[in-house]
C-alpha cells in the first residue's frame, strides 16, 4: 500500500467508518483530528468522538485542537509533514490547515454535488422527496463544498427509508468512494473537474443545518410532504407537533415512523382518528397519516397502540 503520509479528521461515527477502512487498506494514517471531548448526557459524562474511540483502539496519534488556527495545533501538523489530508463530517477548515499537505485536502460529501451542499444533506434530500442522492470526494477550497470534484457515487433513496438508513448507507459506500479515490489518486490515475453548472431551469438545492423550526410538522401541507418530512427526520432529531387534549391542556411529541393513508377532503387538517384504541390517524392536506411510532415529550418512544393504551383523556387535535 502507498507510503503516503495521511492525516485524518472527522469526528462522528460517518467519519469514523471511513478511518476504519482505511486502515484495514494499510492507508498511512500518521495522524487522526478530531472534536475535543465534551459532557453530554443528563450526568454530563465527558465522552470522546467516535473517530477518536477508534483512532485509540487502532493505537493511532490523536490531536483535538479548540481552535484550528491555534499555533501549537498547526506546529503539530506541519511536524507530521502529511501529503494529503482527508476530511470526513468536521469543522470548516482555515487555509492554512487545507493548503498544507502537498497533495492538497479531500473532503467526502453526503450528497451528488453540487446538490445539497451544507451541514444537513441526508435530511433534506429526504424531506425534499428525493429518490436518487449519492457521495462525492473533492477538493477542499476556500468556500463550503464548492472543490473541484474527484469521485462520486449514487444511492437510491426508497420511498419509505428514514434519515438513519440513509445515513448507513451513505456512510459505508463513502468510506469505499473514499478508497477507490485514494487508489486513483496516488496512481495518477484520476483527473479532478469543477462542480457542473446549473442547467436552465434546474434549481440548486441547499442543505443548512436543521433548526427546530425545520422540524415542526404542518398539517396544512400534502400528507407526502409530511411524510417526507418526518422520515427525514428519524431517528434524529426528529420531527415534532403539539397535541391539543381536553379541557384546552396541550403536549409535545416527535413521531417517527409514520404511513400515508386514506385520501380526505372534508375534515380539517390536524383532525385526530383513533379507531379500535390502536390505530392512530392524523389528517393533513389531502389525506390522512397513519402514525405508527411516537415520543409524547418526557417518554420513551411507543407504538401507536401503546401511546393510545396509557393515555387518559381525549385528543383534540394536532397543531
Amino acid at each position: 500500500m502507498s507510503t503516503k503520509r495521511i492525516v485524518f479528521m472527522g469526528t462522528p461515527d460517518f467519519a469514523a467508518e471511513s478511518l476504519r477502512v482505511l486502515t484495514d487498506q494499510n492507508y498511512n494514517i500518521v495522524a487522526v483530528v478530531t472534536a475535543p471531548d465534551r459532557p453530554s448526557g443528563r450526568g454530563q459524562k465527558i465522552n470522546q468522538s467516535a473517530v477518536k474511540r477508534l483512532a485509540l483502539e487502532l493505537k493511532l496519534p490523536v490531536l483535538q485542537p479548540i481552535k484550528l488556527r491555534d499555533p501549537e495545533f498547526l506546529d503539530s501538523l506541519r511536524q507530521l509533514n502529511p501529503d494529503l489530508i482527508i476530511v470526513v463530517a468536521f469543522r470548516m477548515l482555515p487555509e492554512v490547515v487545507w493548503s498544507m499537505p502537498n497533495m492538497g485536502t479531500i473532503n467526502l460529501h453526503a450528497s451528488l454535488l453540487p446538490q445539497y451542499r451544507g451541514a444537513a444533506p441526508i435530511n433534506w434530500a429526504i424531506i425534499n422527496g428525493e429518490t436518487c442522492t449519492g457521495v462525492s470526494t473533492f477538493f477542499i477550497n476556500e468556500k463550503i463544498d464548492t472543490g473541484h470534484l474527484l469521485l462520486q457515487q449514487e444511492v437510491a433513496i426508497d420511498e419509505n427509508m428514514n434519515a438513519g438508513r440513509l445515513h448507513d448507507i451513505l456512510m459505508e459506500t463513502g468510506a469505499q468512494l473514499i478508497t477507490k479515490t485514494l487508489e486513483k489518486l496516488f496512481k495518477q490515475n484520476i483527473s479532478s473537474r469543477p462542480q457542473s453548472i446549473m442547467k436552465e431551469g434546474e434549481l440548486l438545492k441547499e442543505a443548512p443545518k436543521l433548526k427546530k423550526a425545520d422540524s415542526r410538522i404542518d398539517w396544512n401541507q400534502p400528507v407526502q410532504n409530511v411524510h417526507n418530512l418526518i422520515r427525514g427526520l428519524s431517528p434524529y432529531p426528529g420531527a415534532w407537533t403539539i397535541f391539543s387534549k381536553s379541557q384546552n391542556e396541550i403536549f409535545l411529541a416527535k413521531i417517527y415512523t409514520c404511513s400515508p393513508g386514506t385520501k380526505d377532503d372534508k375534515d380539517k387538517p390536524g383532525t385526530i382518528c383513533i379507531s379500535d384504541n390502536k390505530h392512530l390517524r392524523i389528517k393533513c392536506a389531502d389525506a390522512y397519516l397513519d402514525i405508527l411510532k411516537l415520543q409524547p415529550e418526557g417518554k420513551k418512544s411507543l407504538s401507536a397502540e401503546e401511546f393510545l393504551r396509557g393515555f387518559r383523556g381525549t385528543i383534540n387535535s394536532a397543531q
